[in-house]
C-alpha cells in the first residue's frame, strides 16, 4: 500500500506574501490573527523526524503558495512542491484561510488513494508503521463521542470577535447529521465503538448515546488518516456548504473544516479504531512553567505523534521560540536529506 505525506506550510514573515494579505484583511471579516499564521521555525525537524521514523512513505506533498524555506533540498525524489494554484480552483484563490487548501486536498495531483495529513505543528518522534495510520485498507482513527461547544474566550478569558468562535467543529456537525444516522451507524459498526483500545475513553460515547443526533467528535489533534475517495463523496453531497468556506479569504464562524472529513469516515464506518493514547497534544503556554512538561517530551522524544499548538500571546515570543528550537536540535541534531 503505497501511503502519501501532506503538509501545509506558510511563511507568514514573507513581506510579498504580508502584501497580498493586506490587500484582502480591510475588505473582508475572519480570523487575522498573527498567530494563524507566525512561523516558529520548527519545519526542518518536521523532515528530520519524517525521514528518521517513516522511511518507508512514498511522496511528501509540500504544499504552500509558493514560497519556499531557504534550506529545503527541493530535488530530493520524494518530495513533491505543491503550489496553492496547483490543486486549488482558481475562483478560491488567493487565500488566507487553511480552509480550500486543507478541503481539496483530494485534488493534489499524483496524491495516492491513502495519506496522511499533517498540519506543520503535528511530528513524529518515534519510529512508526504503515500500520499505525492504516490497517486493513481503512485508515484508523478514534471514534469517541463528546458535547462540542462554542469557546468564546481566549485563554485570558477575553471575548473574541464572533468569527474567532472556535466554532467549525460545531459546523462539522450539520453535513455528518445529514447524511448519516446515529442509531445506525453505531449499531452497525458496534465494535468499532466500543473497542477495548479507547479505554476510559468510551465513558463518553456511553453518556451521549441517548442523543438523537452526533453530538461532536474527540479531536485528539494527531496527524489525520484520510482516504480520496472520502473528500470526493463529501464534496458530491455537500457542496454548498465546502464552497461557502472555500471561498472566505479568512477563516470564518461559518466554516466546515478539513476534521470533517474525519467526522465522515467514522460515520461511514470506513476507519479501523485507534488508541486515543497514539500521540500526545502540548499547546506553547503563556505560563513557562507549564510549558516544562512539552520542553521535555520534545528533548526525549518521549511519543510516537505529537501536536505542538500555538496557544502563544505573551510578551517573549522569540525566547520561548528559542528554548523549544533548542530541544528539537537535541532531539535531532542531524540534518536530514530534505536539507541543502
Amino acid at each position: 500500500m503505497n501511503i502519501d505525506f501532506i503538509i501545509t506550510w506558510v511563511d507568514g514573515n514573507d513581506p510579498e506574501w504580508q502584501k497580498e494579505k493586506a490587500k484582502y484583511s480591510g475588505q473582508t471579516t475572519g480570523d487575522k490573527r498573527a498567530k494563524r499564521y507566525r512561523d516558529w521555525e520548527f519545519l526542518q525537524y518536521w523532515f528530520r523526524g519524517i525521514e528518521l521514523c517513516a522511511p518507508w512513505v512514498n511522496k511528501i506533498h509540500f504544499v504552500t503558495c509558493g514560497h519556499l524555506p531557504s534550506w529545503l533540498n527541493t530535488d530530493h525524489p520524494k518530495l513533491n512542491i505543491v503550489n496553492h494554484k496547483d490543486y486549488i480552483p482558481e475562483k478560491y484563490l488567493p487565500t488566507f484561510s487553511c480552509r480550500p487548501i486543507e478541503l481539496n486536498l483530494h485534488r493534489i495531483p499524483g496524491l495516492s488513494e491513502n495519506f496522511v495529513y499533517f498540519n506543520d505543528d503535528m511530528f513524529l518522534f518515534q519510529p512508526v508503521t504503515i500500520e499505525d495510520f492504516f490497517k486493513k485498507g481503512l485508515p484508523c482513527d478514534t471514534a469517541i463521542l463528546q458535547a462540542s461547544y462554542v469557546r468564546g474566550v481566549d485563554e485570558n478569558g477575553n471575548f473574541l470577535k464572533p468569527e474567532n468562535y472556535n466554532t467549525s467543529n460545531i459546523m462539522n456537525l450539520v453535513p455528518i447529521n445529514r447524511n448519516f444516522n446515529k442509531k445506525a451507524t453505531i449499531k452497525k459498526n458496534l465494535s468499532k465503538w466500543f473497542a477495548p483500545c479507547y479505554g476510559s475513553a468510551m465513558g463518553r460515547t456511553l453518556l451521549l448515546l441517548p442523543w438523537g443526533d452526533f453530538t461532536g467528535f474527540k479531536n485528539l489533534h494527531l496527524p489525520y488518516s484520510y482516504k480520496k475517495k472520502t473528500f470526493e463523496e463529501a464534496w458530491e453531497k455537500e457542496e454548498f456548504l465546502l464552497d461557502r468556506a472555500c471561498t472566505h479569504k479568512f477563516r470564518d464562524s461559518s466554516d466546515v473544516s478539513s476534521r470533517m472529513m474525519s467526522f465522515w469516515q467514522i460515520a461511514e464506518g470506513e476507519f479501523y479504531p485507534r488508541s486515543p493514547k497514539a500521540g500526545q497534544y502540548y499547546s506553547i503556554n503563556n505560563d513557562e512553567s507549564k510549558n516544562e512538561r512539552m520542553y521535555e517530551a520534545i528533548r526525549l522524544r518521549k511519543h510516537k505523534m505529537v501536536c505542538i499548538n500555538d496557544e502563544y500571546s505573551g510578551p517573549d515570543f522569540e525566547g520561548v521560540k528559542k528554548k523549544i528550537l533548542v530541544c528539537f536540535e537535541e532531539a535531532f541534531p542531524k540534518k536530514s536529506g530534505f536539507e541543502k
